[in-house]
């Protein structure tokens, strides 16, 4: 579906292209009253001015068709075509009017949006209006389409009768609708996070829960110090774990919740868990996936104690690589068969909750960065576990959007 959408986008941009050179006489007056000799010829100005005018209406309208975005959008909209007014609506309603003429116009609007949701084509129509001072005579009402169907129209009024803005009107509605199905597609991606975090949530061990409990359950009567902060590094990781705003965080964030979680697991298993943290202090702001480290940290300690009688070494690491920020987690524990650790990300094979954590962040890591940022995992039977992941510092779209702040303690 994104291939389609983007060649979608790709023939409307070649296709206001065409628009912006057909309003090239009437953009070119303008222009030229405006802009000096050296901004191009008058039809390259209007080129330009209709692509600027297109990337200022876009923004809004991927958010999809609200009232709010069709605000925002009408007034780009309107300007493009150049027409005396336009409107865009949804199948029940007008939700944005530009232009002179709403007050008698609108009204009949969606009467003729009903005639085109019937049909689903364009139609050009007289508006019948008898008021000498009003130019708004004729009507094309366009289809916004989406995956479920048409979602509404966009009606673009003239003083008379054209074929030239029937054509125009029809291809930035073209335009505009695939902007509201990239908006689908932004709000489908969003769900599926928002679902994959819910299931690694769901994946928090009960028993890492209850044997954290009894762990500081055990320092009460003997370290009631140690049994109070314990517990409070249990709040404050449940409290990070099971927060309910942004689909990212930082990594400054995400280490946080992993020190809170070894420190747990260094009451339970003392002395046998050894940790060596190396993070290099300019990555600490890098925007990354929420809980994407975390379940990594968690396989290392699983591998490293919970299926082995000796000493764990846990080594997590980040350094800065230029545009992007390496963070590496590695332990010495019983490792995987590499061929079963490829069934399981590939989905032909269920394997335990330390391998649906694998997955899960495999999967979250790809879909925001691209197949080129996929871990690289390396492992043996008895030769521990190696995670790398590569994460660029600025990718579009992903930002902390609540910084979290350490918890005082009182």
């Amino acid at each position: 579906m994104t291939a389609a959408l983007l060649a979608a986008s790709a023939v409307s941009g070649a296709l206001l292209l065409g628009l912006g050179w057909a309003g090239g006489r009437w953009h070119a007056r303008r222009a030229e009253r405006a802009a000096g000799p050296d901004l191009g010829t008058p039809v390259e100005r209007a080129t330009f001015h209709t692509l600027y005018t297109a990337s200022l209406a876009a923004p809004p309208l991927r958010a999809g068709l609200t009232e709010d975005a069709a605000r925002k959008a009408a007034r780009r909209l309107r300007s493009l075509l150049g027409t005396e007014a336009l409107c865009l609506t949804d199948r029940e309603s007008v939700l944005a009017w530009d232009g002179p003429g709403a007050d008698h116009h609108q009204r009949r609007a969606m009467a003729r949006v009903a005639v085109m949701l019937e049909s689903g084509r364009s139609q050009s129509v007289r508006t019948g209006c008898q008021r000498p001072d009003c130019p708004l005579k004729w009507a094309v009402v366009a289809p916004l389409t989406g995956e479920d169907g048409v979602l509404g129209a966009l009606v673009a009024y003239g003083s008379r009768e054209s074929a030239v803005l029937v054509r125009a009107a029809t291809e930035v509605a073209r335009w505009v609708s695939v902007q509201l199905e990239l908006a689908e597609l932004d709000r489908s991606r969003t769900r599926l996070m928002e679902a994959e975090i819910k299931a690694l949530r769901a994946q928090i061990s009960p028993h890492f829960i209850f044997n954290s409990l009894a762990a500081i359950a055990s320092f009460v009567r003997t370290d009631p110090e140690r049994a109070r902060d314990l517990l409070l590094e249990f709040a404050d990781f449940t409290r990070y774990s099971f927060r309910r705003h942004g689909e990212f965080t930082t990594l400054a964030e995400e280490l946080r919740s992993i020190e809170q979680y070894l420190a747990l697991a260094g009451a339970r298993f003392g002395d046998r868990l050894k940790v060596t943290l190396q993070v290099a202090p300019e990555v600490l702001p890098v925007a990354l996936p929420f809980l994407c480290l975390q379940p990594l940290v968690e396989n290392a300690v699983k591998h490293g104690l919970e299926n082995s009688a000796g000493e764990c070494r846990i080594t997590i690491t980040a350094g800065d690589a230029g545009a992007e920020a390496v963070i590496g987690i590695e332990d010495n524990g019983v490792g995987m068969d590499p061929a079963l650790l490829r069934r399981i990300l590939a989905g032909e094979q269920a394997g335990s909750s330390s391998g649906i954590g694998l997955t899960n962040v495999d999967e979250r890591i790809r879909q925001v960065y691209g197949d080129a940022y996929g871990p690289v995992i390396e492992t043996g039977i008895g030769a521990g576990m190696k995670v790398t992941l590569r994460i660029p510092k600025y990718r579009a779209g992903v930002h902390s959007s609540a910084p979290g702040q350490p918890r005082p303690r009182p």
